[in-house]
């Protein structure tokens, strides 16, 4: 379960990015850098095409990720 709200969290936090500039990246946290859950995380959304590292810790979505997660409803925690 940590590891999908990590992704959930990974994923919302990126498309906000996206829709304001597809080509910019976003330097994640330290703490989340860190934790080998969110690398697992970040390594399985850029093998599955969904993000690209610039370099450790900076990413953003691809144009495939975006539409994706777009068309993925949102767990009901980011609903509220």
């Amino acid at each position: 379960m940590h590891r999908e709200s990590i992704r959930d969290a990974l994923l919302l936090t990126l498309s906000k990015s996206y829709e304001i500039d597809p080509s910019r990246f976003v330097a994640l946290s330290k703490q989340t850098v860190d934790s080998s859950f969110a690398r697992l995380v970040v390594a399985e959304l850029r093998n599955q095409g969904y993000l690209e590292e610039q370099v450790r810790g900076i990413v953003r979505l691809t144009h495939r990720g975006y539409q994706i997660y777009r068309n993925d409803p949102l767990p009901y925690a980011y609903l509220a």
